[in-house]
């Protein structure tokens, strides 16, 4: 049996058109709660955030797992009560609490009375950072600047490498899977509370340039493939079933360390991994099953009324 990509199209384009729809919502419903269409993390609010772990090798300290009531109870006495907090780890032995600037006064009572309340921590796994709001908007601003300047590099490249049609839904391609990945976070952020931050840019960055690659090497495919006389839908779909094992094998080897990242590699990485998992799958199901397709479809369309304009152009017979 043929794996016919074009002839489903109508399928990839609902199951992307739900998914992306999804997103949006979620983002509109963000931006109504946190002024922003996904939750922004210090890097762009500003402010301060402590990473606290418990000293574990004290005994009976890490029996039970941190309760977040009493977190939250100690921040209410010191005035932070709006602060995010987070309960992290695999026992639950760390607490992450992002909130309001602080000096270095601020930040030791409010460590102080945490330790009391919940036991001493390690001071070589704790972290403390502080954003100011200036240096937020900083952040933010040259982070979707060089985004909106990747996309312009790669639009040139297109351009001159293949023809427009081809270069336009590449593009498009690379907007589905920015889209898609920004409407999951702004669903978990909505659900889970997961911030982004500066590295979420990064993520982002990186997908685009993993998600053309693969688009540019079913184009050249396609663009080898075509003969006069054969349809685009079967060019197209000989060059998809051409290039999907280095496709899938490229995603699945990428795929494995960051999903190690994800488990092992810290509270830092960790959604930093996960943006990268999630825009790599789409990067490869819309290399595979959008840009393709769109390709046909627009093909076919030109074709078709291409051959309208012939007939209407034809003179017609003169009556006897």
């Amino acid at each position: 049996m043929k794996f016919l990509v074009s002839k489903q199209r109508k399928l990839w384009w609902t199951i992307s058109s739900i998914a992306i729809l999804v997103g949006l919502i979620a983002m509109g419903v963000s931006f109504k709660q946190f002024g922003a269409p996904l939750r922004p993390g210090l890097d762009f609010t500003g402010g301060t955030g402590l990473l606290l772990e418990r000293d574990c090798q004290q005994a009976n300290l890490c029996s039970k797992p941190i309760d977040i009531g009493e977190v939250r109870a100690v921040l209410e006495t010191q005035g932070l009560g709006t602060s995010t907090i987070q309960i992290l780890g695999e026992q639950q032995q760390a607490v992450s609490i992002r909130t309001k600037p602080l000096d270095f006064e601020a930040r030791g009572k409010l460590e102080d009375a945490l330790s009391k309340e919940i036991g001493p921590f390690d001071a070589q796994k704790s972290q403390i950072d502080t954003v100011g709001p200036t240096l937020g908007k900083q952040l933010l601003t040259t982070g979707l600047l060089a985004l909106i300047v990747s996309f312009g590099g790669i639009i040139v490249y297109l351009s001159v490498r293949f023809q427009p049609d081809y270069a336009f839904w590449g593009i498009f391609a690379l907007f589905h899977d920015v889209l898609l990945t920004t409407g999951i976070f702004s669903i978990l952020g909505l659900v889970l509370g997961i911030e982004v931050d500066s590295l979420f840019i990064v993520a982002l960055l990186t997908i685009v340039g993993f998600s053309i690659n693969d688009t540019v090497v079913i184009y050249d495919r396609v663009r080898d493939n075509i003969q006069p006389g054969l349809a685009i839908a079967d060019v197209v779909d000989a060059a998809v079933v051409q290039t999907l094992g280095r496709s899938i094998n490229t995603t699945l080897t990428t795929l494995l360390p960051l999903v190690a990242i994800f488990f092992f590699g810290g509270a830092t990485l960790k959604y930093f991994a996960l943006a990268l998992i999630i825009g790599f799958v789409a990067g490869a199901y819309s290399s595979i099953f959008i840009a393709s397709t769109l390709l046909v479809w627009w093909r076919d369309r030109q074709q078709s009324k291409a051959s309208l304009a012939s007939l209407s152009s034809d003179p017609s017979e003169s009556p006897q």
